[in-house]
This record gives C-alpha cells, sequence and structure tokens, in this order.
C-alpha cells in the first residue's frame, strides 16, 4: 500500500479510508449500470493517470484506495511521491485490475487526486513567492467541511504548514470571543483561568493597542489581522522576541513575497484551501485483457 508522506495528521488513512467508502457508495449507488452493460466478466485492465499541466501531486495513497475497495487485488504503481512535481504530460500511475473496478472508481480517484494535487500546486506556489527561509507558511480552518484532514494533507505535500487542526487542539482569540470577553485582557486571562500554561495562547489583533493589549497579557503567539505592511513593521518592532507573530487576512500570491519581508514568523491563508483551482489530470485505459488467475 502506498503511504503519504510525513504529516502530523492524525488517524488520516483512517479516515481517508472511510471518505472513499462514502464517495464511492455516493457514486455507484445501486450500482454502475454503463460499465455493468459494457465490460464482459472477467475482462481486465491497465489504465495511466496523465498530468495534463505542471503540478505538485498529492493525494496517491487515496486514488489507490478507490480501486483496492473495488478490487482488492488491484496493483496501483506510482511513479512519483506525493509533494513531487510532475511536468505536463507525464505519466503519475498506473493501476491494474479488474476492468469494470477501473472504470467505476475513476471518478472517485479523479476528484480526490486533482483537488488534492490542485492545494499543494497553490501552496507551492506561493511557498516559492514568500521568498523566505524564516517565515513558514499555515493553511487554516477555511477547509471543505469532512475533507479538511486531506486538505491540510495536501497543504504539507506543497511545503506549507498546519496550523491548528479544529477548535479542539490550541486556542486562537479572535474578535468574537474579545467581544463576548469584552476585551484582549479578559479573554487572555479566562483561557489561562481554564487552561494554565498547558496550552499556547494566540490572540488576533488589528490595531496597535490590541497589540499592546496582547503583548501586556503576555499572548504566546500575536496574529496581526488585515494590517498594511508599515502597519506590520511597527507592530513587529514593539513586539520584539516577546511573542511570535503571524500575519493573516488578504494575503495572496501577488502580496506574500512583501508580506514574509517584514519578518513575521507565520502566513496564514486562506486561500490555499478554500480558493484551490481542481489539477487536470486524466486516466486513460492503456489495454485490456482477459482474466487471469491472480493470486
Amino acid at each position: 500500500m502506498i503511504k503519504p508522506i510525513k504529516n502530523d495528521i492524525p488517524g488520516l488513512l483512517e479516515y481517508s479510508g472511510i471518505l472513499v467508502d462514502a464517495a464511492l457508495a455516493e457514486d455507484i449507488g445501486e450500482g454502475d449500470v454503463t460499465t455493468r452493460a459494457i465490460v464482459k466478466k472477467g475482462q481486465e485492465g491497465k489504465a495511466e493517470f496523465i498530468a495534463k499541466e505542471e503540478m505538485v501531486v498529492s493525494g496517491l495513497f487515496i486514488a489507490e484506495m478507490a480501486f483496492t475497495r473495488l478490487d482488492r487485488k488491484a496493483v496501483f504503481k506510482t511513479k512519483f511521491k506525493d509533494g513531487s512535481r510532475v511536468r505536463k504530460g507525464e505519466v503519475i500511475a498506473t493501476v491494474t485490475g479488474g476492468l469494470g473496478a477501473l472504470l467505476t472508481g475513476e471518478r472517485v480517484a479523479l476528484n480526490f487526486l486533482q483537488r488534492l494535487s490542485g492545494i499543494a500546486t497553490k501552496t507551492n506556489g506561493f511557498v516559492k513567492a514568500m521568498k523566505s527561509s524564516k517565515t513558514r507558511l499555515l493553511d487554516t480552518r477555511k477547509t471543505t467541511p469532512c475533507l479538511r484532514p486531506l486538505e491540510k494533507y495536501a497543504v504539507v505535500s506543497g511545503g506549507g504548514t498546519n496550523h491548528r487542526l479544529g477548535l479542539y487542539d490550541s486556542v486562537l482569540i479572535k474578535d468574537n470571543h474579545i467581544m463576548a470577553a469584552g476585551s484582549v485582557t479578559a479573554a487572555v486571562a479566562a483561557v489561562r483561568k481554564k487552561h494554565g500554561d498547558e496550552l499556547a495562547i494566540e490572540v488576533e489583533v488589528t490595531n496597535m493597542a490590541e497589540v499592546k493589549e496582547a503583548l501586556a497579557s503576555s499572548a504566546d503567539i500575536i496574529m496581526l489581522d488585515n494590517m498594511k505592511v508599515p502597519a506590520m513593521k511597527k507592530a513587529l518592532a514593539l513586539i520584539g522576541d516577546k511573542a511570535l507573530v503571524e500575519a493573516s487576512g488578504n494575503v495572496d500570491i501577488a502580496n506574500i513575497g512583501m508580506v514574509a519581508s517584514t519578518g513575521v514568523d507565520f502566513i496564514s491563508a486562506g486561500a490555499l484551501t478554500h480558493s484551490a483551482r481542481a489539477i487536470d489530470i486524466s486516466m486513460e485505459v492503456v489495454s485490456i485483457w482477459a482474466k487471469k488467475n491472480r493470486k
């Protein structure tokens, strides 16, 4: 079985299997009426996955699952690993197995592979545009419902870093939390009272007054939200080494280099997942034969 690249997402393989099973059930329903009518019993085949444009591939292990769930003896061979750059026209992988399983699993395999490769490719473009060895690119929670573990995996494939996986694993005090608490100071104090030093506390700020308040509250990470570059530089000069600094809001590939040049520790971009375009990949059957005894 193809394994995912190193990542910090717990239960990724198990969760991927659940999603693939659900996707197959959604697509097949009571049965693939077209394939059942055309494919003869005992036919086997081989298909190639071909890159129709330059890309960074991600999700190969999930594409494999789409076929092995339908034909446990199907063989999926990759010529690249997740995170690899693939040129237009190159064969990414091949799959051999029952012809019916290949045709029935094609769209589910491609849907996952194209979506995740699109995120990995976009992420890689942002990383290159940053032109910074210090600043790390973070994703956000702006993901497709129920696909977050896979989409965050794709960000790692593209050279990015995962921010929090959900509401449960990290503290991020945002504007509405501050409103609910009454102030930055009150919000940080409430979190410290509840969790002590168990969790790092990140605070979202929008102006210098809030930056000063977050510093006075001993926040571990200060997120500069929707600040212009001059304001970021001013905030960084004030913060110094007292806290880590994240820049967020309206970050795109055109301005991320300028944001990174300020020296922030992190830049987060929701566009990595919520606006990534699916990469063009095709699956082409290249040979068909009568079934042989497979062990």
